[in-house]
This record gives C-alpha cells, sequence and structure tokens, in this order.
C-alpha cells in the first residue's frame, strides 16, 4: 500500500468542508452579514411551524434561502415588480386561509411573511433595522402560542442574535469580527437584566403574564365531551403532564391512593357505542354532602382547550383562581368550569373532601334518564341483567347487592385489563366485553358495567377524569399525566344518593390502589437510549426537567397581581396597592437611569472599539515625540511620516514602528486568505492581543535635535 495515498485520500475527503470555510471567510462583509442575520431570522421563525399554515413555512424557507443564494453568489437582489407579486401571493394565501387580516393567527402568519419578504429588500441600513425591528416582533409573537421554558430559552438566544446583527450594522469600520458584536451585544443584555426583572416584579399586572390569552380551542390529547369506546387507551400513549399538585400538609403527602379522583366531564348520553355528556340531566341538584377533614393544595393546570378544572373529588367551595378569569362554576354532576376555555398555564388553590356523597336520596323523575339504552343495543348483557336480578339470592336484595354480584363477576369471569382490547365495530359493544374478548381497557370496563346496571334498572353514567399520579423526587408536586386518564362509572342508590364505582379496580385492583398503569411499548429510540443510559438514570433526569419546567410555571408564568401584593408586603408596605408598586418602580427607573448616564459618561471617555483606543493611544505618542499624527489619517499615512521624519536618524526604531502600524491596518482591513501556502511571503495578519503586546514593547523613535543651519540661525551682521 502507498504511503502516500491515506492523507491525500484523507485530505479528499477534508476538502469541501475547508473549501466551504474558506469561502465563508472570504465573503465581503456586507455578505457575510447577511448570512448570519439571515440564520437568526430563520431561528426566530421555526417555532411558528406549528402555529402557521403548512405552505407559510415553505414559502419563508424557500424566500430565506433564495436570499442566502443571492448573498452567497453575489448576484443582485430582485426587482420591485417581483417583490410585489411575490407580496400579492402571500396577501392571497394569508386571506384564502385565514378569511381575514385580522386577528392574532391571520396577523401571525403576515409577520412571518412580510419579515421573510423584507430580506429581499436588504439593500441599506435602514432596510436592516426593518428587519430587526420586525424580528424582535416575530420573536414576541412565538409566546402568544406557548411560554413554555424550552421556548423561552430558543427565544433568549434568538434574542442575542438578533442584537448581535444590531450592533454589527453600527460598527462600520473595516471586518469586525462577529464575536465582538456578540460580546457588546451580551453586554447590553446584561445592562438591561436588571430593568426587565424590576418591570417584570413590580409592573401593575392587570391581566396573565402575556395578556392576550388564546383562540385556539382545537383541543389537545386529553379528556373531551364525549367518550367512544376504545378511544381512551390511545391516551396511555401521551406522557404529556396535565397538572401538577402540592399538597398543604406537613409531609405533603396526598390522600389515600383510592380516593385521589379528579373529576372530568360527566357522560350519560348512550347510543351504543358512544357516550356523551347530556346538557338536560342537570334538572337534580347536586345536594352535596361533605364530611371529615378537608384536604388543601395548590393545582397547577396545564393548557387544555377546555374549561373544565378537573379538581379532586369533591370540592364543595369554588377554587381561587387567577385575576382575570374571574369565578368558577360547578354543574351539578359535581364538575367545576371556568367562563372560558384555559389556554394558558393556571394555578388554583382549592379545598377537596374525598369523603362526600351528593344527589336526591329518593328516587325522583330525573333519574329515569339514567337508566335509558338505545332499542335493541346489546341484547346479551340485558339477558344477562334479567338473570341477575331473577336469582334467589339477589331478588329481593336492595341494589347494592346487585352491585356487588356484578363486580364479583368481574373478578372471577377471567376478565383482563389490556391496553389493546382490540377494535369494537359492532353496536354492542357491553355484549363483546361481557361475552366475547373478556379484556378491555377501562372505558370498556365502566361502559360495560353502566350498561349493566341500566339494564337491571339502576340509574348509571360515566365519568371522565384522571386517577393516581407520581410524586416527582426533586421537587416534591404530584404529578397527573394525560396517561392518567381513567373512565369509573356513578350509580344511584337509595338513601345513599350518586356512589362512586370502579370496575377496573375489580379487574387489576393495581390501577387503582398501586397506580400501576398500563405504559404503552417503547420505541426502538427509547429502548436504546434506556439500554445506554439506564431507566433508571432517564426517570431521573426527566424529574429534574419536570422540576424546573415546573418553577418556571409557578415563580414566572403564574406571577400574579397578588403574588405581586405579597411581595410588597414582605418588603414592609403595609396596605399594597397599584400605586405603590408604580412608585417603586419609578425609583427603580430612577436609579438605574443614573446607572445608565454614569456609564455613558465614562464610555464617551474611552472608546469602546479596542482598535481605535489603541491607534488613539499611538496617535498621542506620537505627538508627544513631535510627530503631528491628524486623527484622519489612516495607519499606511501614519507608517509613511514616521518614515520621512526618523527613517534616517533612528531607523530601527522607525522601521518597528512602521512594521506596527502596517500590522494595525491589516488586522482591521485585510481581507482573510483563503488558503496561504507554505511557500508564501505574504505576512501573517496579527490579532488585536499580540499588537497591544507590541505597542507595549515598541522602542519609540527620539524627538531629533534640530541641525545648525547658517541661514537659519538668526539675524547676522556683515564684517567691516
Amino acid at each position: 500500500m502507498n504511503r502516500t495515498s491515506m492523507p491525500s485520500s484523507f485530505q479528499a475527503i477534508a476538502q469541501p468542508a475547508a473549501t466551504w470555510r474558506q469561502r465563508l471567510a472570504a465573503l465581503p462583509r456586507d455578505a457575510r452579514d447577511t448570512l448570519f442575520l439571515l440564520a437568526v431570522v430563520a431561528w426566530v421563525l421555526m417555532p411558528q411551524a406549528a402555529h402557521t399554515p403548512w405552505w407559510t413555512m415553505v414559502f419563508v424557507a424557500g424566500l430565506l434561502l433564495w436570499r442566502a443564494l443571492l448573498a452567497w453568489r453575489g448576484q443582485p437582489l430582485p426587482g420591485r415588480w417581483l417583490l410585489g407579486g411575490l407580496l400579492l401571493l402571500a396577501l392571497g394565501a394569508t386571506w384564502v386561509s385565514h378569511g381575514t387580516f385580522v386577528g392574532r393567527d391571520a396577523g401571525v402568519t403576515l409577520i412571518v411573511l412580510l419579515l421573510a419578504l423584507k430580506t429581499l429588500e436588504l439593500r441599506a441600513r435602514r432596510d436592516a433595522m426593518v428587519v430587526f425591528f420586525l424580528g424582535f416582533f416575530a420573536l414576541l409573537a412565538n409566546f402568544f402560542y406557548s411560554q413554555s421554558l424550552l421556548l423561552a430559552l430558543a427565544m433568549v438566544l434568538g434574542l442575542l442574535g438578533l442584537l448581535t446583527a444590531l450592533v454589527n450594522a453600527h460598527m462600520t469600520a473595516g471586518r469586525p469580527p462577529l464575536t465582538q458584536a456578540l460580546r457588546t451585544a451580551a453586554l447590553l443584555a446584561l445592562w438591561g437584566t436588571p430593568v426587565m426583572v424590576a418591570l417584570f416584579l413590580f409592573f401593575p399586572r392587570m391581566a396573565p403574564l402575556w395578556g392576550v390569552p388564546g383562540n385556539d380551542l382545537a383541543g389537545r390529547s386529553g379528556l373531551s365531551e364525549n367518550m367512544r369506546v376504545g378511544s381512551m387507551a390511545s391516551l396511555v400513549l401521551d406522557e404529556n403532564i396535565a397538572l401538577r399538585l402540592r399538597f398543604d400538609t406537613p409531609d405533603g403527602a396526598p390522600p389515600p391512593a383510592n380516593t385521589l379522583y379528579f373529576r372530568g366531564p360527566v357522560l350519560s348520553r348512550f347510543d351504543g357505542q358512544e357516550w356523551q355528556m347530556d346538557t338536560e340531566a342537570g334538572l337534580d341538584s347536586a345536594q352535596l354532602r361533605v364530611s371529615g377533614e378537608g384536604v388543601r393544595y395548590q393545582m397547577t393546570i396545564e393548557p387544555s382547550r377546555r374549561p373544565w378544572l378537573t379538581m379532586l373529588d369533591a370540592t364543595p367551595q369554588p377554587p381561587e383562581l387567577p385575576p382575570g378569569m374571574g369565578t368558577a362554576r360547578m354543574t351539578p354532576q359535581l364538575q367545576w368550569l371556568t367562563w372560558r376555555p384555559i389556554t394558558d398555564v393556571v394555578r388554583i388553590s382549592a379545598q377537596s373532601h374525598v369523603q362526600f356523597s351528593y344527589g336526591p336520596l329518593k328516587p325522583t323523575r330525573g333519574l329515569r334518564r339514567y337508566t335509558q339504552l338505545p332499542e335493541g343495543s346489546n341484547p346479551r348483557t340485558l339477558e344477562l341483567a334479567r338473570q341477575m336480578r331473577a336469582d334467589p339470592q339477589l331478588a329481593d336484595a336492595a341494589p347494592r347487592a346487585w352491585v356487588q354480584a356484578a363486580l364479583a363477576r368481574l373478578r372471577k369471569g377471567g376478565y383482563t385489563y389490556t391496553l389493546e382490547p382490540g377494535v369494537v365495530d359492532s353496536v354492542h359493544t357491553a355484549d363483546d366485553f361481557w361475552f366475547d374478548s373478556k379484556e378491555g381497557f377501562c372505558e370498556h370496563i365502566a361502559s360495560a358495567f353502566a350498561v349493566l346496571m341500566r339494564g337491571m334498572g339502576v340509574p348509571a353514567r360515566i365519568v371522565t377524569g384522571y386517577q393516581g399520579g407520581e410524586r416527582n423526587p426533586v421537587d416534591g408536586y404530584w404529578t397527573v399525566r394525560n396517561a392518567d386518564a381513567h373512565a369509573w362509572t356513578e350509580v344511584w342508590l337509595e338513601d345513599e344518593g350518586w356512589v362512586r364505582i370502579d370496575p377496573t379496580g375489580a379487574v387489576a385492583p393495581s390501577r387503582v390502589g398501586e397506580f400501576q398503569r398500563l405504559r404503552a411499548p417503547q420505541g426502538a429510540i427509547a429502548g436504546a437510549m434506556g439500554n445506554f443510559v439506564g431507566v433508571g438514570m432517564l426517570q431521573q433526569m426527566r424529574a429534574v426537567w419536570e422540576a424546573v419546567n415546573n418553577g418556571w410555571n409557578q415563580w414566572v408564568l403564574n406571577y400574579t397581581q397578588s403574588r405581586q401584593l405579597d411581595l410588597l408586603k414582605n418588603l414592609g408596605v403595609q396596605s399594597p396597592s397599584w400605586v405603590d408598586m408604580l412608585r417603586l418602580l419609578g425609583a427603580l427607573a430612577g436609579v438605574a437611569a443614573l446607572a445608565w448616564l454614569a456609564w455613558m459618561a465614562r464610555a464617551q471617555r474611552t472608546s469602546r472599539d479596542e482598535w481605535l483606543r489603541l491607534m488613539d493611544r499611538t496617535r498621542a505618542r506620537l505627538r508627544r515625540i513631535g510627530l503631528d499624527a491628524d486623527a484622519s489619517l489612516p495607519p499606511r499615512a501614519l507608517a509613511a511620516q514616521v518614515m520621512d521624519r526618523w527613517g534616517r536618524d533612528d531607523a530601527k526604531a522607525a522601521q518597528a514602528l512602521h512594521d506596527w502600524l502596517l500590522g494595525m491596518e491589516r488586522q482591521r482591513y485585510a481581507r482573510p486568505s483563503p488558503s496561504p501556502s507554505p511557500s508564501s511571503s505574504a505576512p501573517d495578519t496579527p490579532g488585536l492581543p499580540a499588537l497591544r503586546r507590541q505597542w507595549r514593547a515598541l522602542d519609540w523613535p527620539r524627538n531629533p535635535q534640530p541641525r545648525p543651519q547658517a541661514a537659519a540661525a538668526g539675524p547676522t551682521t556683515s564684517t567691516p
């Protein structure tokens, strides 16, 4: 094997990457700056892909790539007629998608499109200013849809990128590196951080944090106002958090496991396959009766695009909602609702009683609707109900005994709790469970049980919500996920009212008592990660990340006006109000203004551009040794003056200063060499720190004494 072939092959492989880096370094400054700005704009607009029509990001990506190609090749920008046509196309597509130009979604789409189109007009600095501030607006528009910690971190990077591009646009001399503009932008952001924190803490809050409630009513994966038998099993695939709780107990421990039911929609209309909410089912009053000591807790609810507050069963008093949400209302089925969908993270306080009963104690006309079944539906289940009632042991028994007999059948009849019960196409879903498949998820079991109860004449209905959860060991919060979604039944018994019966507990007791819910099989990527990192490590990492997210929700997203007033109380204000907050904010603003003025005064005395600062020191030193170093002269002109003045009297010092000045010129204005060869005689471009060290080591020329000249020695006298 030829020994020289291996290095050449490696060189061939690395050649494309090296060529790209060299071409990028050799680009003119305006092309380099344009490519950087386009990358920042793409980063800022990327989150909008999930919230704008699909064609929007295709259109934007095409425009940005086109503009990048023009900058890379140094080609001219498109004419105004073409830009006008693209603008009309964008406006027409926006109208077709949204039907309007007004509103949040249409407005955000227009901002995204106009920002991308404006990059094709980057001809002057004023065009760049428009792009910068459109970018800032688009950055804020991302928070209309999400205020998650991950998005906030991404937008902080976008903010630094836009500030870097803005600072770089004002650095007109030479070819300063982007890292220098980044340092200045980071310093500006650091100076602005105290102002940002003060505004966050003390600016009066008249609404939620981001001010504009969302209007997207398309529900996420979660509970719904109807339940098709077999549909809830898909929620096990959703590990997103639905709500978090912190119990106000000495050790933060929750109530007993078999009482952790979080109530959601109550479904009472059944068509054979699907249970639905009944708007007319509120004829009987709730008549809630509680006993025992209440459980106080703080609950943080994730956005669900629904008006439901899935409270711990049961909550007699309205929960404390954040300002701006009004008061909650309870339906006769004990479900708490808000007046508008929950589109932001909401933090509430409530007190529940896990020992309760409700509903009428004697039969009423309204209870008949809870025994109705579709005509001809589930005939075998109805026959089973008739046989059970005809059983001599149950014929004269109370309905409570019928319920226990049905639960005993579930325990001993070979029924299985499974995540994949199969699809039931027939309208006889209860027949399929009781006699054919004998397996199902929680909604199969609850639905079949409710149908059997109605067949026996016992009023029954379905309640959906969440059951169980898990404690995060990092922050101690009780976490309930969409995968904890559950369905159970309520039956009405005389002298007891509505009673919770969870038939899933009869088939799988560990699901209710130990929260051992079924989990979907892991995918290939998740399995590989678990084998590489370890399941325990992955769970710990998830717990830490969720604790950090919870802290973001508690301390940032849920920093409400009441918490502002509590902060003022801790600072010593007896009866705080929004006027006190404005006064404190004004005082802090005054202190910040004085600090800014002091910094600006110092900045005016010393240039923040290190290259210019070093040149100013050089000119001042040259003036002290007798050279008129005008501020308008570039380094090369100063080098020529140095050689003219000291080239003969102090040649060595003059040559060193001459070379140093030329090095300053190359450092500022020279274009990077694409690939310097070893035999090249071109001088290297020194860095600014090296030039600063050379400046301190220079042997400066001495101020020469004027030479005696007869003609210029003064007035002469003639010899007589």
